[in-house]
């Protein structure tokens, strides 16, 4: 579960995507995404220690090489496994936040970072620089391929007026005010992320319930966020969440076994998205206050 958390956090390719699809800054987009996954993030952390607490069984045990690792010897490790990757995450977002580079410069500074870092600790070889490279590449040519299709069928759609039929549909549906619409979106996204990667979801089906969002006086900033949550909740549901066949894989459990016990995360995800429905700031202050 906490595995979904990574797509709303900052700086998450889907923010990337759902900026551009929403006409957002980039910046805003991260901006909005610091509150609720955060919020997220401390929700979590306090479920499991309320859970070690009231029943200590359900934790897995303490390995022994760590008990004689407590304290400062202890505090010194995670800090020289944290320190770096914050000063790498500094140097994307920091850079992007303060105005100083675009968010593709920041990712050309990024990926400096990340060589500086692997050279500091001596794990640099060009085999790993080339796999880098090479995914790097796969990614990018993936998404332009669904991007041009979506383009063509975006096109398509709206020259024969599917925006409106598609805003009459939830008018019929009886989705005609924000409460209604959310829910709807909520049904519709949960649904489609079961089949479809998040890609494809934000280049097809976003430019169609964008302008409806806006016609309703939604913010996009946190119907982009909200969106994202209905697809990390997917992810966690039978039959088809991702992370549940990796745990399934991982752990040599059955499925059953692993959707049971994902439940409990699965229903703190759901109180969360009517938390962030109830308190929009989440998601609007930081954009407001600082852009």
């Amino acid at each position: 579960a906490s595995g979904t958390i990574t797509q709303v956090i900052p700086p998450s390719l889907v923010l990337i995507v759902l900026a551009d699809q929403l006409g957002k800054s980039v910046g805003d987009m991260y901006l909005g995404a610091i509150g609720p996954s955060i919020a997220q993030i401390l929700i979590f952390i306090t479920f499991i220690m309320l859970l070690s607490w009231f029943n200590p069984k359900l934790m897995p045990p303490q390995p022994k090489e760590l008990r004689t690792r407590m304290g400062w010897p202890l505090v010194k490790k995670m800090m020289h496994g944290v320190l770096p990757s914050l000063g790498l995450i500094f140097i994307v977002l920091g850079t992007i936040f303060m105005g100083l580079a675009t968010p593709t410069e920041a990712g050309a500074m990024g990926v400096a970072g990340a060589i500086g870092l692997a050279l500091s600790q001596r794990r640099f070889s060009w085999i790993m620089l080339w796999q880098g490279m090479d995914a790097t590449m796969r990614v990018t040519v993936m998404v332009i391929f669904i991007l041009i299709g979506a383009s063509v069928f975006t096109l398509v759609f709206q020259g024969v007026d599917g925006g409106v039929w598609v805003e009459h549909l939830f008018r019929v549906a009886g989705a005609d005010d924000p409460v209604s619409f959310l829910i709807a979106v909520n049904i519709i996204i949960f649904i489609l992320a079961f089949f479809l990667d998040f890609f494809e979801i934000a280049f097809i089906v976003i430019p169609l319930l964008a302008p409806i969002a806006t016609t309703l006086g939604i913010d996009l900033i946190w119907f982009g966020v909200y969106m994202v949550l209905m697809v990390e909740m997917s992810m966690v549901t039978p039959p088809v969440g991702l992370n549940l066949f990796i745990m399934q894989m991982m752990s040599g459990r059955s499925l059953a076994f692993v959707s049971k016990a994902v439940l409990p995360f699965f229903l703190i995800m759901v109180a969360f998205v009517i938390v962030l429905v109830a308190a929009p700031g989440l998601a609007t202050y930081l954009p407001s206050v600082l852009f």
